[in-house]
């Protein structure tokens, strides 16, 4: 039980934006596109749960002195670090080993960066300001990336610049998060906050916002299957970014991304009608 809560099941959210190539490439009910969509779904949540023991493993001395990640299994010693060490490595080997296995080359190779950028992130990027958002933004780029090339399907330039942006988004949110929990509660939260100032957060906020929504809007006029239809998505991710900026400035809210995306009933509502009209949009009246 440890190991899994060490692992993040929470976190494997995130991980859903490889099904972004199956779906707006029309192979949504396809099977066999459909289950190399899967395992490589499967692939991500196995790599990443790698990242985050090796994180936590490497983290472990600071996380004891702090007030909530010290009960953390590998801090609070409820995981043994040999058997996080073991489990981190099976982890990142499974999940290449299957992408090379059962999709393509190509995603056990997209897969495998997605592990030496979460380490150089552990290791290093994470203690960069600037650097450490951009390459969790980067993260999120390759999903994508290896959901199209699972299912032989072309992520477009757009698509990817959205992704990037909303990952942004949610990155610079995330640390000003923590930056006002640091001010209010005091302790130190996460090294790089000593470099980020709540005025120097909302700005780079206020311009990301912007850069998402654009990006997104211009996407939706020039989708390449459908062109404009795809602007009948818009609204709901209009109303999920004001929602998520509403959750963070207004009801100041502390729960991780993960925890909002799944929990908050606006959240879900805006994921719901967004699905539902894209798959809309690309299956019944294209």
């Amino acid at each position: 039980m440890a190991l899994l809560v060490a692992m993040r099941p929470s976190e494997w959210i995130k991980n859903l934006l490889v099904f972004a190539g199956v779906l707006f490439s029309g192979k949504l009910g396809h099977g066999a596109q459909l289950a190399d969509a899967a395992v490589t779904f499967g692939c991500f949540c196995a790599i990443s749960s790698a990242g985050y023991l090796f994180n936590d493993l490497h983290d472990a001395p600071f996380d004891r002195r702090h007030p909530e990640k010290r009960h953390r299994p590998i801090a609070s010693g409820a995981l043994p670090a040999t058997t996080a060490w073991v489990s981190s490595a099976a982890l990142a080997a499974l999940g290449i080993a299957a992408g090379a296995v059962l999709v393509a080359p190509e995603v056990a190779g997209l897969v495998a960066g997605y592990g030496v950028i979460t380490v150089a992130y552990t290791l290093i990027l994470k203690r960069l300001v600037i650097l450490d958002v951009m390459a969790i933004a980067t993260l999120f780029i390759l999903r994508v990336v290896a959901g199209a090339v699972a299912v032989g399907a072309h992520a477009s330039e757009w698509l990817l610049l959205c992704t990037g942006m909303l990952a942004l988004f949610l990155g610079f949110t995330k640390r000003r998060q923590e930056a006002t929990l640091e001010q209010s509660e005091g302790g130190e939260t996460r090294p790089v906050l000593e470099h980020y100032s709540l005025p120097f957060l909302d700005q780079m906020v206020s311009m990301v916002t912007a850069s998402a929504i654009l990006s997104y809007v211009i996407y939706a006029v020039n989708s390449p299957r459908i062109g404009s239809k795809m602007l009948a998505t818009a609204p709901s991710v209009l109303y999920a970014i004001f929602r998520y900026l509403y959750l963070i400035y207004d009801r100041r809210d502390t729960r991780s991304t993960a925890a909002i995306l799944t929990e908050d009933p606006g959240m879900l509502f805006a994921a719901i009608t967004w699905v539902a009209a894209a798959v809309l949009m690309l299956y019944v009246f294209d």
